[in-house]
């Protein structure tokens, strides 16, 4: 599990990389939540622009991101969604619950 994050105008940015599996799902979630417990932000940008796969496992990094935002009043955001990760959030119907964009700015 590799990540980096930064917070600008109440904004938590949270690069992801890698795979998301079973294996890592965890220990993502746990330092994603943190981060937004610590910060507070308005928004949460998870930025999925280096992460080539994920399963079930990352389908539950977002809705535990979504959980800690919604429980702020804040709004999460999903970007720089590769191919195969976008299949699996649309067969799962998390593009139906956040929200998607190609680019933040």
């Amino acid at each position: 599990m590799h990540f980096t994050s930064f917070l600008e105008d109440g904004r938590l940015t949270v690069a992801l990389t890698g795979e998301i599996d079973h294996h890592c799902a965890k220990a993502y979630i746990q330092a994603i939540v943190a981060k937004i417990e610590s910060y507070t932000p308005d928004i949460c940008v998870l930025d999925f622009g280096e992460v080539s796969f994920v399963d079930s496992s990352g389908i539950a990094v977002v809705i535990n991101a979504l959980r800690s935002m919604t429980q702020i009043e804040g709004k999460l955001l999903l970007t720089g969604i590769l191919p195969q990760p976008m299949r699996v959030f649309r067969a799962s119907g998390i593009d139906k619950i956040v929200e998607i964009k190609e680019a933040v700015s």
